[in-house]
């Protein structure tokens, strides 16, 4: 009896535990132009937790949108120490990303450029996702960072390593089995050995999340030519560090896959800025519990507005409220035909009643006829 209190308390203490979890939010400010507030050390330690709803409302703020209604004061203060109070001044181009498996990237790497200069905040995940509700596609258009890797040649490999700095020997033997060399921060450098599975998943899932910022890259120049050019949204995850977690072989290589995340995250953002000319901000959401589910914290809603021409009809609850409606419109159309039928009416018989001597079209018409008559 006993033994089964102790597994209910100890089930129920663990569904608090992931109820509770709690990760880390970055905010990464543009270089080139201030769309986010700046923080002194005191602010930082004064700082409340975010939840993950209020996360996605500065999203939305950030792209030119309002937040949900549901947005409570207390998060609408979060939100204000975080953006500017300027709320025509909006990048209208966020890149949100979620790291499964990462906790704190300062941990990891202190001295790193990116992530030391951000907006820290830590954030509770919850159990639940949330919703990001955005207008329809033709004023925000969300761009997926999720799309698997497709290289099918060593040369393909080689081009994304020297997109990220780095280098690639391929194996003589077996194709893709090659050396992917990419340096770090501090001059040292991280070797993935293709042929082994955990290096070769690891590098997959870091070449995807590469290959599909390159792919929003070009999409964000076919938008910059049209003249109405919508909102961005960049937005996926990184669960590379799954197969390190689950697999034995790993030999240390955790430590080092982590460093060498941070330093590819650094070289994306300086690629979107130079793309974007500065109009883009990073959010960023570590959460060290690997999720059982596929599914990333925040999901896109996007829900589509009535036209400015034709406002759509609701429907009646009830054929009461219908029969009411139609009544009423027959009788305005009656009321407004009538009124019209005795305008004009009155209006051709004031005309054919106008004394002559008034200088009127129809009485011009009249002399003309007159003197015409008399000169024949």
């Amino acid at each position: 009896m006993k033994i089964i209190h102790f597994l209910l308390i100890s089930s129920f203490l663990f569904s608090i535990s992931r109820a509770e979890s709690a990760g880390s939010v970055f905010f990464i400010d543009s270089s080139t132009h201030q769309f986010l507030r700046t923080r002194s050390s005191d602010d930082v330690a004064q700082s409340e937790s975010m939840l993950l709803p209020e996360v996605g409302a500065t999203v939305s703020i950030l792209l030119g949108f309002p937040p949900t209604a549901m947005l409570s004061a207390a998060g609408s203060s979060k939100l204000n120490e975080v953006l500017i109070p300027n709320p025509f001044d909006r990048p209208r181009a966020v890149f949100v990303l979620e790291v499964i498996g990462v906790d704190d990237p300062l941990v990891v790497d202190p001295n790193n450029g990116l992530f030391h200069k951000a907006l820290k905040n830590s954030v509770s995940l919850g159990s639940h996702k949330v919703d990001i509700e955005l207008p329809d596609e033709e004023e925000v258009s969300v761009i997926s960072l999720d799309e698997p890797l497709r290289y099918k040649s060593d040369e393909e490999i080689n081009e994304l390593a020297s997109w990220l700095g780095g280098s690639y020997v391929p194996d003589a033997t077996e194709s893709l089995h090659g050396v992917l060399t990419i340096p770090l921060e501090n001059g040292d450098n991280v070797n993935l050995h293709l042929s082994k599975k955990v290096h070769r998943e690891f590098a997959s899932k870091l070449f995807a999340l590469s290959q599909n910022i390159m792919k929003a890259i070009e999409r964000h120049g076919d938008f910059s030519e049209t003249l109405h050019r919508p909102a961005e949204l960049l937005m996926g995850s990184f669960d590379g560090f799954k197969a390190l977690q689950e697999q034995l072989e790993a030999d240390g290589f955790d430590k080092q896959g982590r460093r060498l995340l941070l330093v590819t995250l650094s070289k994306i953002f300086d690629s979107l800025q130079t793309a974007y000319k500065g109009q883009i901000v990073g959010v960023i959401v570590f959460n060290e519990a690997s999720q059982p589910e596929s599914k990333p914290l925040m999901n896109v809603i996007t829900t589509s507005r009535p036209s400015s021409r034709w406002l759509g009809e609701t429907k009646s609850p009830t054929n009461t409220t219908l029969a009411a409606q139609v009544l009423v419109r027959r009788t305005l159309a009656w009321i407004t035909g009538i009124v019209l039928l005795i305008a004009t009416l009155l209006g051709v018989y004031f005309l054919l009643n106008m004394p002559l001597t008034r200088d009127t079209l129809f009485g011009r018409l009249i002399r003309r006829t007159k003197c015409s008559f008399f000169l024949q």
